[in-house]
């Protein structure tokens, strides 16, 4: 059975350049569409690890990195960095199902614990409603093309049920954190609440059709100028008149960074203050008016506006190192083999 992970996978770029308005933002760059992840070199013998009584295969890692592998991609610049972060990868899911057994074996020490039998019901009849659309030959499918039957995965649900459980337990655990703690941590890491400067970015572009010049394209740009001037909102004609992927939600891209924007416009956009709006602006691709929204200067945020981030920043930072005490103490009590 599939599990999600909760990995740090974070997305390199939001964007994508090319061309009309896509060309003010910077590209990705691109890498192979698809790389061998090497598993079957690395174990020869289908087998990553055996740990109590349970052999994690070359299969069971593969079934769980697929659906990760395209976020992978684009989290990488180059081959080299995407066959590395999927090794790590690799390497932390055969680590996380090694834990998940351990943590499992530690609930059934307890031989007052039990799942009740209709809650692993429930749960498979709502994966096969979810995941198979009702229909239970597609679910025996599955299983058939796994190898396994219905048995293994009624106990793969509930081993799940007890890995979420105990997790929650440990999570549990955490006391608050003290406001002499918060406020040291802050002094001490001021440099983790740097904000660059930022605006939060409305645009309305106009076309150049076939046949226009630079002087005619400036005079349509300069007619959303004038209406702006006179007191139009900018969200509305944008709407009426932009002709950009944002049209429909009035322009609106968000808040952007100087790195985000190409330097023609971030040049006039930074000097920019809130309920601003830009001159006609003619690029090959079209002209554009800028419109900032909100704006955010660049500057260390003062503690009362990231309180609450570094209270939970410490509460997981807490939960995250005794949770590692409590599966370091499993690793040794257990039976573990890597190959």
């Amino acid at each position: 059975m599939s599990h999600p992970r909760s990995l740090s996978v974070a997305l390199t770029a939001l964007l994508f350049a090319g061309t009309g308005l896509w060309g003010f933002l910077r590209a990705e760059v691109p890498i192979p569409a698809k790389v061998d992840d090497n598993l079957n070199m690395r174990f020869a013998n289908g087998i990553a690890a055996i740990v109590e009584s349970k052999i994690i295969t070359v299969d069971d890692i593969r079934r769980e990195i697929a659906p990760l592998v395209e976020q992978v991609q684009k989290d990488s610049h180059n081959e080299k960095e995407f066959n590395e972060k999927i090794q790590q990868l690799q390497d932390s899911l055969v680590q996380d199902m090694i834990d998940r057994v351990l943590i499992v074996k530690e609930f059934y020490k307890d031989e007052k614990h039990k799942i009740p039998a209709s809650y692993i019901d429930n749960t498979i009849a709502e994966t096969i409603a979810t995941q198979y659309d009702g229909d239970r030959s597609k679910y025996l499918a599955y299983l058939r093309s796994r190898g396994i039957s219905q048995k293994d995965y009624r106990k793969e649900a509930e081993d799940e049920m007890v890995y979420g459980y105990m997790r929650q337990q440990k999570r549990k655990t955490a006391t608050t954190v003290s406001p002499i703690k918060i406020e040291n941590f802050y002094k001490e890491n001021k440099d983790r609440f740097y904000q660059e400067d930022q605006v939060h970015l409305r645009l309305i572009q106009i076309t150049r059709e076939s046949g226009d010049t630079d002087e005619t394209l400036r005079a349509k740009t300069e007619a959303i100028v004038t209406q702006l001037k006179a007191g139009a909102n900018f969200a509305e004609l944008a709407r009426l008149n932009s002709k950009d992927s944002r049209r429909t939600k009035g322009g609106d891209w968000g808040w952007q960074r100087k790195a985000d924007l190409r330097q023609e416009f971030s040049d006039i956009i930074f000097k920019l203050e809130k309920d601003q709006y830009s001159d006609a602006i003619i690029m090959p691709e079209g002209g554009f008016v800028l419109f900032v929204e909100e704006r955010k200067h660049a500057g260390v945020l003062p503690i009362d506006e990231v309180r609450s981030q570094v209270e939970h920043l410490l509460i997981q930072q807490s939960t995250s190192e005794a949770e590692e005490r409590w599966l370091e103490k499993l690793r040794r009590t257990g039976y573990v083999k890597h190959f």
